[in-house]
């Protein structure tokens, strides 16, 4: 066996630079903080073969002292903490005082500094560790560091680097959240000689456009919450705008980029009743909280952070973004904001990509005489060609193909009689007429349909809230007719509205159960006549001892048996058919990882999904137009709305100058 030596500080630079320098964006980010550190308001990057040949950033900052630009190479020097008190409450970007000693040690690098007052800058120069004399250079006030051949002395780790198309494309990622977290600097990004990006000084909406795109920023909402100490501000984007990817979830502590499960847990679980669980939301969160209440000390990335109250942080990322997402109905926010999307669909798609959907949901039957017991919506022959066979319609692209499904089966809308159009009317009139005092009339019709359960004051209107004047429109205005048996044409004022009356009932449905469970009070437990025992972890042991107050209001009983086995004794009586040692075994994860757990309450709405979807007007059925009418009533008063309990979207609205665009008109 070796004697023990101490390997000499080359050695141990390079070996540090293992973890601090992954790839050149690790670099830039080390980079780029120093510089916001150092108070600049304009940082301009420049990237060569990705970052791997040349990175340069150059920022009118402070710069550094001339008796200290080589200590700045040095590793674990900083002039950020002294001590660990220091440590403790470190609010700059930077503080271990070892990132461009380890980037120094695996590259040739080149820094110059000038501070405000002095007659000149000084440069110094790092190769392969080994550092040069300071030494006068031109330079304005700031500092400017060159980073070339990153890993040149390392083959082994710039083996391990992708193409530089990658390695640039992650030096932009990294550059565009530095950016967006601090919109008060002007940031630029050169890219082989040519301009990528210049961001100016500018404020956070406009940031957050600039970066994360203005389709975000339209379909976002902005949300500002704190309760004293801590608070969570930015935009999330409606549920209809979610997509596949997660490139546009930003979480930003102290203006930080973190990746931490307990805010992406807080975010999840606030989308889970308006989301399609394909799709991911997108967001822009920015957390700030005391330095003392996070430990950014816990990798050398700092990307992974950890907080003293977790419970508290996660409670107040979900409770602020559920109540911004109750808020997406139809008095309130607008559903699909992307119109013209729509129309470029709805003028652009081919009938054979739009074949097998027909805008009905997944869950739902294809209307058809056999599937409709009265006969209320039959199936016409199919059109005849003057050739035969079934009637062909072109394309965009001068092919064609089968008629879509609507032609082919387009159910007969039957006209109103005098006696039931009458009726609508003196309906609206009944509904919006001007009242001095209580409508007694109208009260009793808002519990009957609501029941004796009133909606949250946070998330429920009454008709009073809509305008009483018969001049006026609803936001949902009124129906007109009922297309395919599955969607409602309704007029607004200077819009025409769609509606998917199925979707539009099962969020209706659901949210009322969901209200009528909350005020029954605690969940109502059942005892089980045989425990089920299951070998838990020594985690999932811990977390029953330090939260079985907290599992006996989620309507579970557990108890330690010893040696690592629990027994399950009670579960709440809506999920008394589930797994139950897989339902503990959740509720316990989540307990150990956020403090709270919100498991039982998924589960419950996850069949009260199922039987409000059930329960819900199917495709195909026949509405009156007061039933209709009495659906957008719902809608306008219901939180979600906007969306189904899916994540899919309830309704759309054309503009009136969007279907003039469609016929040409005024062009």
């Amino acid at each position: 066996m070796p004697r023990i030596a101490a390997l000499p500080d080359h050695l141990v630079n390079q070996i540090a630079a293992g973890e601090v320098v992954e790839r050149p964006a690790n670099a830039l980010k080390e980079i780029v903080e120093n510089s916001i550190d150092a108070g600049a308001t304009q940082i301009d990057v420049e990237l060569e073969g990705g970052g791997i040949r040349f990175l340069r950033v150059a920022d009118n900052g402070a710069g550094i002292h001339a008796d200290d630009i080589e200590l700045a190479l040095h590793r674990h020097a900083t002039s950020k903490i002294k001590t660990l008190n220091d440590l403790e409450h470190v609010a700059s970007m930077g503080f271990r005082g070892e990132g461009l000693a380890s980037i120094a040690s695996v590259s040739r690098l080149t820094l110059t500094s000038r501070q405000d007052g002095s007659a000149h800058g000084y440069c110094v120069k790092a190769e392969d560790g080994k550092l040069s004399a300071p030494a006068a250079a031109a330079h304005p006030v700031g500092t400017t560091v060159e980073v070339a051949e990153l890993f040149f002395n390392t083959p082994a780790r710039r083996k391990f680097l992708k193409s530089e198309n990658t390695e640039y494309a992650h030096c932009a990622t990294m550059l565009e959240r530095l950016a967006l977290a601090h919109p008060q600097i002007a940031f630029s990004l050169k890219r082989d000689g040519k301009t990528v990006f210049k961001y100016p000084v500018q404020s956070l909406d406009e940031r957050i456009a600039a970066v994360v795109g203005a389709d975000f920023q339209t379909a976002s909402l902005e949300i500002d919450s704190g309760n004293g100490t801590l608070r969570l501000y930015g935009a999330i984007a409606k549920p209809t705008f979610a997509k596949g990817k997660t490139d546009k979830q930003f979480c930003f502590v102290n203006h930080r980029f973190v990746r931490d499960k307990v805010m992406l847990h807080a975010v999840k679980q606030a989308y889970r009743d308006v989301l399609h669980n394909a799709l991911t939301p997108a967001f822009v969160l920015f957390l700030d909280l005391p330095p003392e209440a996070v430990d950014v000390n816990v990798h050398p990335t700092k990307t992974e952070i950890r907080f003293r109250d977790s419970q508290q942080v996660h409670q107040l990322v979900f409770h602020t973004l559920n109540k911004a997402l109750a808020a997406t109905r139809a008095d309130r926010t607008e559903s699909v904001s992307n119109a013209g999307g729509v129309l470029h669909e709805m003028m652009g798609i081919r009938p054979s990509e739009n074949a097998g959907n027909d805008g009905l949901n997944n869950d739902e039957p294809v209307p058809t005489t056999e599937a409709v017991s009265d006969g209320l919506i039959p199936t016409p022959a199919p059109a005849q060609s003057s050739f035969g066979g079934f009637a062909q319609s072109a394309n965009p692209y001068g092919k064609t193909a089968p008629a879509p499904y609507a032609a082919a089966r387009a159910p007969q809308q039957r006209s109103l009689t005098l006696r039931e159009s009458r009726a609508a009317l003196e309906t609206y009139a009944a509904l919006y007429q001007k009242t001095d005092g209580e409508d007694l009339e109208l009260k009793q019709f808002e519990q009957a349909r609501f029941g004796s359960v009133q909606l949250p004051s946070d998330a429920s209107t009454t008709l009073s809230d809509h305008p009483n004047n018969e001049t006026e429109t609803p936001p949902l205005g009124f129906a007109i007719a009922q297309l395919l048996g599955i969607y409602i044409l309704a007029q607004a004022e200077g819009s025409l509205l769609l509606v998917d009356m199925h979707a539009a009932a099962e969020r209706v449905n659901y949210e009322k159960m969901k209200n009528q469970r909350k005020h029954l009070g605690s969940l109502q437990s059942q005892h089980l006549l045989i425990p089920v025992t299951f070998a838990a972890t020594h985690e999932e042991c811990a977390a029953l001892a330090d939260h079985a107050d907290a599992l006996k209001t989620y309507g579970l009983e557990v108890s330690d048996m010893g040696g690592n086995t629990l027994a399950v004794r009670a579960v709440p009586a809506m999920l008394g058919k589930s797994d139950v040692a897989a339902l503990a075994r959740d509720v316990l994860h989540e307990l150990a990882q956020t403090g709270s757990s919100q498991t039982v309450e998924a589960r419950e709405n996850q069949i009260l999904a199922t039987m409000s979807c059930h329960g819900s007007v199917r495709a195909g059925r026949q509405l009156t137009i007061p039933e209709m009418n009495a659906l957008l009533r719902d809608m306008e008063r219901t939180p979600r709305s906007n969306q189904c309990n899916h994540g899919r979207p309830t309704w759309v609205k054309l503009t009136l100058k969007e279907l003039d665009a469609l016929f040409l008109r005024g062009q």
